[in-house]
């Protein structure tokens, strides 16, 4: 492999023409390196080297490498293979044929290297501004977003296999980090409890034969935190990351009640969002959404959808799979905004959808198109009812008309517990009271009408989504947005999204931006192969039949 850290070399003569002859109709990184030139350039990825002695590998090799080895969804050796053996490899790589490559354990290095420098989010830029600068992307067309689970990379345990696991990975990172002082805290019995795995076919089915077992992990668990915590010389060991975890782990399933340990039951657990479901992945959490569970991350892609370019994604957000849609979805457009890639119009579903988001976005001139929520008051939902848009609203003079013409005799601003700025509008108890459509319009006998709702800017806002999804047009232009699922099918299907190759959140955020750069590597080749048309929704020969 090449050492220098200078331009990007030429394809040598003698890879060029074998690579001609061992692909005579094109090849997918013979496509790439002919139309789009190297992608990536050593000045890219240059502050991730030391400054001192040898560069090694180039770092434009070992950035495309990684992009090539998700494309395929190649481990790191089947990668390091490929560099060695395959010839449309080197001839994307600028290699000579007789090139040995290098040794796998390289690629792990290079990605613990983009993480420390913050630098994985530059693979997908770089490519998306290669794209841009071929005419292949518009930045102020149409956009959509959606998100797809990603399944951790670690065993789903029961509450009494996850205190055992916890306790035995804890026993092993202190056996190699301090053998001696371990040695002399266990008992001679710990070998038969903690050498081995604990699984769901070894433990009995007797709930209290259970709950002796977990009462005799925790009593376990207990005495290891106490020994800790009362060695002066190993103060230390209380910021292990295993050891912090044990702590966390046990105070989640355990508690004492009168000096006595005792085993919390299920109802007495912290939710999902907060309990650790594996001592090897702390970051990943249990979820559900409809029939689906999970324990992992939650991934959001937003990829361009014009008529007339291919759909390439342009932003990549991974969070923990318990955190809401809406949330990430501020940080969506604040990193579109940043690097200038805001649609004209946004395509998502209800999840994303916010009346500060609606706003927002309005005042950057970006169309937020989605289904938002509908009034759930009953007057809404009663056809004789008389809902919030039956009265009028005067902002300037602050008052509101009822559908009779009483004018209301109170307006308050505040703000709810979820940070909105909402207005409180009370009618009079003499206009309500005697009012022949009373029950049209409240179901209370004492009290008057009230209104709540939003500031002006937001109220109009969300009062014009409400009325525009009703429209035949919003759902002509809403229904492009069904074609990001291709998207994530693509993405789960054939290049292994869903399935986590490392853990924690920061290398999961690694593996979904180097999975969404190899997803456009491949559209961007379709596309300039005109012999491969894009596809569209699959409809059954009976849908075809009828429609």
């Amino acid at each position: 492999m090449s050492l220098a850290l200078g331009a990007v070399p030429p394809i040598p003569e003698e890879t060029k023409r074998v690579a001609k002859l061992a692909f005579p109709k094109g090849n997918m990184y013979v496509t790439m390196r002919e139309e789009l030139g190297s992608i990536f350039e050593n000045e890219d990825f240059a502050d991730l080297y030391p400054r001192v002695g040898q560069y090694g590998i180039a770092p434009w090799q070992l950035a495309l490498v990684t992009v090539m080895q998700f494309v395929e969804d190649l481990s790191d050796r089947e990668a390091a293979d490929a560099v060695r053996g395959r010839i449309d490899w080197k001839y994307a790589l600028s290699l000579e044929l007789t090139d040995a490559g290098f040794d796998f354990s390289v690629l792990s290095e290079f990605r613990s290297r983009l993480l420390q420098g913050r630098a994985d989010t530059r693979l997908l830029e770089k490519i998306v501004s290669v794209c841009k600068a071929h005419n292949l992307l518009k930045t102020d067309g149409k956009q959509r977003t959606d998100a797809t689970h990603v399944v951790g990379a670690i065993r789903l345990l029961n509450q009494i296999e996850l205190v055992h696991e916890t306790l035995r990975h804890t026993l092993n990172v202190l056996a190699e980090m301090v053998p001696d002082w371990l040695k002399k805290q266990i008992n001679t019995d710990w070998h038969t409890y903690y050498a081995k795995r604990l699984t769901e076919y070894h433990l009995p089915k007797d709930e209290a034969a259970r709950l002796d077992i977990a009462l005799r992990i925790g009593q376990d668990g207990c005495f290891l935190l106490t020994q800790i915590c009362a060695s002066p010389d190993a103060d230390w060991l209380r910021r292990v990351p295993a050891v912090e975890t044990l702590r966390q782990v046990w105070l989640q399933n355990y508690y004492h009640d009168q000096g006595n340990l005792q085993w919390r039951d299920t109802p007495n657990r912290p939710r999902p969002a907060q309990s650790i479901a594996s001592p090897h992945d702390t970051q990943a959490r249990y979820s559900t959404k409809r029939d689906l569970t999970w324990v992992g991350y939650k991934v959001h892609l937003t990829e361009t959808c014009n008529p007339d370019t291919p759909n390439l994604i342009v932003q990549v957000e991974t969070t923990p799979s318990t955190q809401h849609d809406s949330p990430a979805f501020v940080y969506i457009r604040q990193d579109l905004q940043a690097t200038d890639r805001l649609p004209s119009e946004h395509l998502v579903d209800a999840s994303y959808m916010s009346v500060d988001t609606l706003v927002e976005l309005a005042a950057h001139g970006v169309d937020l198109v989605g289904p938002v929520k509908l009034d759930s008051s009953w007057q809404a939902r009663d056809p004789d009812g008389f809902d919030h848009t039956h009265f009028t609203i005067n902002w300037d003079q602050q008052q509101a008309t009822c559908p009779q013409g009483k004018s209301s005799r109170s307006w308050v601003s505040y703000d709810d517990k979820r940070g909105y700025d909402l207005v409180k509008i009370k009618f009079g108890k003499s206009d309500c009271t005697p009012c022949s459509v009373r029950t049209r319009c409240t179901r209370s006998a004492r009290h008057p009408r009230m209104l709540t709702v939003h500031t002006q800017t937001h109220y109009e806002a969300l009062k014009a989504a409400r009325q525009r999804q009703q429209t035949q047009d919003f759902k002509d232009r809403y229904a492009v947005r069904a074609g990001v699922e291709g998207t994530i099918s693509q993405l789960a299907g054939s290049l292994g999204l869903r399935r986590a190759r490392y853990r924690g959140l920061a290398k999961i955020h690694l593996q979904s931006i180097a999975t969404a750069t190899a997803a456009n590597l491949r559209r961007v080749i379709a596309w300039l192969d005109d012999n491969i048309p894009r596809s569209t929704t699959r409809k059954t020969p009976f849908a075809r039949l009828v429609a």
